[in-house]
């Protein structure tokens, strides 16, 4: 956004420079994470081993009610490196300064057809192409012509849910934040801070959860239809 100090936009005023910086940042600060977990792995985890371990005891949690204990470990690390992305991504924006490569409709998008190409795979993988997509077609035979284009249509529309659900979100996290800090400057708002915070973790799970919902809606075809 226009008019909005950020570090890296001193350097260069492009807002596809920005983006990009940002992004690298998010990868960066994701990637020395993994690196300070696996430094140094201990029996008895302790500092970042211990974070991390925790963060994915609850993912594999998260997925298991969704998707049965062995597929949510199967697809912990898919779901684990979106989540660990996605909420740097989100709370760098609330750091004045920086902004989120989230609230950037070109990030989001990325994910959303990461997360659609890979669990139409897995679905084809375990499945086989005709039985997967024989599925779209519903119980009933003759209503498999209409059934069909419904099912592709609301397949494709999970793109436009996941994306433009975080990318909106975020952004309207950050302009309520510059809004805050143009009307005041000097003072902290703490309590913005905090519920920024909150929604940046929130929106994290969102994908996350919808991440499992949708692969457990490809691999247990068989369990759906019981």
């Amino acid at each position: 956004m226009e008019g909005v100090f950020t570090f890296f936009g001193a350097l260069n005023h492009e807002h596809s420079f920005i983006f990009v910086t940002h992004f690298l940042l998010t990868a960066v600060l994701a990637l020395l994470l993994a690196k300070m977990a696996t430094k140094s792995l201990k029996l008895v985890p302790v500092g970042a081993q211990n974070v991390v371990e925790a963060y994915l005891q609850g993912v594999i949690a998260m997925g298991r009610d969704v998707i049965g204990e062995s597929n949510a470990r199967k697809y912990l690390p898919l779901v684990a490196t979106i989540g660990i992305v996605v909420f740097i991504a989100n709370v760098i924006g609330i750091i004045p300064g920086f902004e989120s490569p989230t609230g950037n409709i070109n990030m989001t998008l990325a994910l959303a057809l990461i997360v659609f190409i890979y669990y139409n795979f897995e679905g084809i993988k375990r499945h086989g192409v005709v039985h997967y997509f024989a599925h779209f077609m519903g119980p009933v035979k003759w209503l498999a012509p209409l059934m069909f284009p419904v099912e592709i249509v609301s397949h494709i529309s999970r793109i436009i849910s996941l994306s433009f659900r975080l990318f909106g979100n975020i952004k309207g996290d950050d302009l309520f934040l510059w809004v805050l800090l143009m009307l005041a400057p000097w003072i902290a708002p703490l309590p913005a801070f905090l519920l920024l915070a909150f929604s940046a973790i929130l929106q994290t799970f969102i994908f996350m959860i919808l991440t499992y919902v949708y692969l457990a809606g490809a691999v247990l075809l068989e369990e759906e239809s019981l």
